[in-house]
């Protein structure tokens, strides 16, 4: 499928720095220790929790105004993400009215014990809502950009870059569009700018089912591979898979599962990957 893009010189792409929680750099997994590496992709919903249709209407008011039962649940997510290396969250509040001026990104990585976090601010609504994406990492990044997703406001991506050289490793998380069109121009963005990577994942939530990605995407040069094909939506009762962990042919997987945990309208979705031989170069 090809689909014309503007040359990169017109594009918003952001080479940026992660956040650190100092007072958790000694959970910090170095190259000489790594062999593995926990994935997880979960769509928070803002920290709300949803156990059937009727709650996107009585619980609406939390997308705008403040719960103290968000806090709650969000404990319960931290307590998930805590197992994981790196983490993609996808409807994270930057801190506004709704989340108590919270920036969620932050306090999620506080509470996970992550050394490293970033938030991308996709949709800034002032102190109504503060619509992100955001990495929680135990590795340091090698390498970190924000990418604005083509199509309207309000879509992007993080990729960051574990390792270096030419078995470094192209993480790319996102949140896709509800419209194929869109969705397809934003990942054929996703598939030029891994390129120039042997390895790499691609993670969040997509919003359409693997096999579309697979075969009637953009991505269906790229021969990735999709280890998990189960539905992740609605949490109470999965019909859809929206949320994938998709990954390049040469990497290795150790475990792929989604998660019973209904802590938000997504289920999450973990996979364990082996990192490529010769991906850091130590001294």
């Amino acid at each position: 499928m090809l689909i014309k893009l503007p040359p990169l010189k017109e594009r918003l792409v952001e080479v940026c720095q992660p956040q650190v929680n100092f007072q958790w750099l000694e959970q910090q997994k170095k190259p000489t220790n790594a062999l593995s590496l926990r994935l997880l992709s979960f769509n928070i919903q803002v920290g709300i929790t949803t156990a059937s249709y009727k709650h996107y209407l009585t619980r609406s008011w939390q997308h705008v105004l403040p719960n103290h039962n968000r806090q709650r649940n969000l404990s319960k997510i931290a307590a998930l993400l805590n197992q994981y290396d790196i983490v993609a969250l996808q409807e994270v509040d930057g801190g506004s009215l709704r989340s108590g001026y919270i920036n969620q990104v932050e306090y999620l990585s506080i509470l996970g014990c992550f050394p490293f976090w970033y938030q991308q601010l996709n949709r800034n609504l002032g102190h109504f809502a503060q619509h992100s994406n955001g990495l929680l990492s135990r590795f340091q990044p090698h390498h970190l950009e924000n990418h604005k997703l083509p199509g309207p406001a309000g879509r992007g991506a993080i990729l960051m870059q574990v390792g270096e050289g030419k078995e470094a490793l192209a993480i790319v998380m996102m949140h896709l569009a509800l419209g194929s069109r869109t969705r397809n121009k934003q990942l054929a963005y996703i598939r030029e700018i891994t390129q120039a990577y042997k390895h790499v994942v691609l993670m969040g939530d997509m919003n359409t089912p693997v096999d579309d990605l697979l075969l009637h995407s953009p991505l269906n040069t790229m021969d990735l591979r999709a280890p998990q094909a189960l539905a992740t939506f609605p949490s109470w009762n999965p019909q859809r898979c929206l949320d994938h962990i998709l990954i390049t042919p040469e990497l290795d997987i150790e475990n792929v599962r989604v998660l019973s945990e209904r802590i938000s309208d997504h289920l999450p979705v973990a996979l364990d990957l082996k990192l490529p031989t010769g991906i850091f170069k130590l001294n």
